[in-house]
C-alpha cells in the first residue's frame, strides 16, 4: 500500500469509529521519517486508545501492520507508526498544548 492509499485507509479506519477533527498533513518535504501525518482527537482516554488500537488493527487486517505504537499506557497521546503514515490520536487539552498541526506549518 503507498502512502496515500495507506493515509486514505486511515483515515477511513478512525472515521469508523468516531475521531474527531481529522487533519492530514503532508510532510514527505519536511520529513524523511514519514509521507503523512495523520492527526486527530479523542473524547477520554478510552476513545484515544480504541482509535490508535482500531487503526492498528484494521491496518494488520488489510496486510500493513503497525510498526509501532506509543503511549497506550496513559492515553491521551497514543502515537501509531505506520512507516509512511503516522497517526497521533490526542484528547483536546493534548492536542492543544502541543498544536502540531502548527509545528510542522499548516
Amino acid at each position: 500500500m503507498q502512502g496515500q492509499e495507506l493515509r486514505d485507509f486511515i483515515v477511513n479506519k478512525i472515521e469508523d469509529i468516531k475521531a474527531r477533527d481529522i487533519a492530514v498533513l503532508d510532510v514527505s518535504k519536511k520529513s524523511d521519517v514519514a509521507d503523512f501525518l495523520v492527526i486527530c482527537s479523542g473524547n477520554s482516554n478510552t476513545h484515544v486508545r480504541s482509535i490508535a488500537n482500531h487503526a492498528a488493527l484494521e491496518a494488520k487486517h488489510g496486510g500493513f501492520p503497525a510498526i509501532g505504537i506509543e503511549g497506550e499506557a496513559d492515553s491521551d497521546w497514543v502515537l501509531v507508526d505506520f512507516g509512511d503514515v503516522i497517526l497521533h490520536v490526542m484528547q483536546d487539552v493534548t492536542r492543544d498544548f502541543y498544536q502540531l498541526e502548527k509545528l510542522w506549518g499548516h
